[in-house]
């Protein structure tokens, strides 16, 4: 693709682990085919696809020996000269194959084994795939894919975990990562903005392990998302009058719930023209706007030296002059830094983190802040998030694979040393007897209550429907 190929490894403590972790037998065992769900393609039959997956490794591992033998030195060719030459090599290894079965369709054979030496591998075809969201590589044999927020197994694999390995370097190395015995995890992203984290042995007792999360090439808008069902058309124009109106908003949720792409979607409401800055792990945020700056953490050298933090970029962007600041996900002492912004001139600002209720997302709040090291009384930090949130929008990842935006609720300030909250729209779930089908089948309502922040915004001359928030009935 556009990374060298992963040759083979010296023989020195740095390198034991992919020889250690691939030990391959004569014969490979063909792997157990999985159960056959609708928009999967069956495996094919067992001795096809173990005479297919024996011959692609058997010429996968000729084509790096042979690259050694040779002592090419593949860092200094350019991509396509990398491709030509590695292309000449497959060729001329399997037309020296005399034992090649006539039944195997030597051009696949041979697009195969340049994808898993200078590509991804298996993941090629998986990654141009429009349908798949997200591909989880549990070990080099096992690969499963996500489609319509279902996952199932996909029949084809790599031919070894060093390949895996291969893959996993090719990737990180580009971004000035590594990943190795010292540093067995790593995360990272391609270079059209899919996130990936790969995690090897000895932490992987499998084997190395990879997960990407793919990004759609076309964002969604929210005309996209009201047409899926995962918000209604009242909480979209709720939402884009109070990031016009610069409210500060939370977006909670679970692992894989959406809620990076429903922060990307939401900042996209931000008017052209004000300073943007988006700080993030790893950057997968996409705005579409002409005064965006955008940041990257980035982990600490071979010397455990030169890490910088989320917390250290959100400080440093105080000092850019930001109109909003939009923080990937919360996770550590960075969310003390996150509120102070919100509560010194920067509305407008929005993050995401992980909880499953906007009460656990208070909750998890409190504990952010007091990771960031401070003897702040929890009074005092109640009182911060009080004053410095003002809508947490609540993303869930129902078990059917739907996803949806089941509550908007307003902060309301404190009472009694506990933060109040409104609830201003749900998604009212059917009852257990009810005759459907989908298992999160419901419809979304609002709940009769009108925000605090819309006097302020009436007395300003701001247009507002209050009909929005009227209750509907199923």
């Amino acid at each position: 693709m556009f990374f060298r190929t992963a040759r083979k490894p010296p023989e020195d403590s740095s390198t034991t682990l992919a020889a250690a972790a691939d030990t391959p037998a004569a014969t490979p065992a063909p792997v157990p085919e999985p159960p056959f769900r609708p928009g999967f393609e069956p495996l094919p039959a067992a001795a096809e696809a173990n005479a297919d997956f024996t011959w692609r490794k058997r010429i996968h591992e000729r084509l790096l020996d042979t690259i050694d033998l040779r002592r090419r030195d593949l860092n200094r060719m350019s991509d396509d000269e990398l491709r030509a030459e590695t292309t000449a090599l497959v060729r001329e290894i399997i037309a020296a194959e005399a034992a090649l079965p006539g039944g195997l369709d030597r051009e696949q054979l041979c697009s195969e084994v340049l994808d898993e030496a200078i590509g991804l591998g298996p993941l090629e075809t998986l990654l141009t795939d429009e349908s798949v969201s997200e591909i989880m590589v549990n070990r080099f044999d096992q690969i499963f894919v996500e489609r319509g927020g279902r996952i199932a197994p996909h029949p084809t694999t790599f031919t070894s975990d060093r390949a895996v390995l291969g893959v996993i370097e090719r990737i990180v190395a580009p971004l000035g990562r590594r990943i190795d015995e010292s540093s067995p995890m790593v995360d990272a992203r391609l270079r059209d903005g899919s996130r990936v984290n790969a995690i090897i042995p000895p932490l992987a007792l499998k084997g190395p392990t990879l997960t990407i999360r793919k990004f759609a090439r076309r964002a969604l808008e929210v005309a996209d998302l009201v047409r899926m069902g995962s918000l209604s058309h009242e909480m979209a124009a709720f939402l884009r009058t109070c990031v016009e109106q610069r409210r500060n908003i939370v977006v909670s949720g679970g692992t894989g719930s959406g809620k990076t792409t429903f922060l990307n979607l939401l900042s996209n409401f931000i008017p052209d023209g004000e300073r943007i800055i988006t700080i993030e792990d790893a950057a997968e945020l996409r705005l579409r706007h002409s005064h965006l700056v955008s940041l990257e953490a980035r982990p600490s050298n071979l010397e455990g030296r030169g890490a910088i933090s989320i917390r250290d970029l959100v400080r440093n962007a105080l000092r850019m002059r930001p109109d909003r600041i939009v923080v990937g996900e919360c996770r550590g002492g960075e969310a003390l830094d996150m509120l102070q912004a919100m509560n010194t001139g920067h509305e407008g600002s929005m993050t995401t983190l992980h909880a499953n209720s906007p009460r656990d997302a208070l909750a998890r709040l409190e504990t952010l802040v007091l990771m960031a090291g401070m003897d702040l009384p929890l009074a005092a930090i109640r009182e911060q998030i009080a004053s410095a949130v003002d809508i947490i929008v609540q993303q869930t990842r129902f078990a059917c694979g739907a996803r949806r935006l089941t509550s908007i609720t307003e902060l309301t300030g404190m009472e009694g040393g506990r933060i109040q909250l409104q609830e201003l729209f749900r998604f009212e779930r059917r009852t257990a007897d009810s005759p459907t089908a989908d298992p999160s089948g419901g419809h979304f309502t609002g709940c009769d209550a009108v925000p605090g922040f819309y006097d302020e915004l009436r007395r300003q001359g701001v247009a507002l429907d209050l009909h929005l928030f009227d209750r509907k009935r199923s």
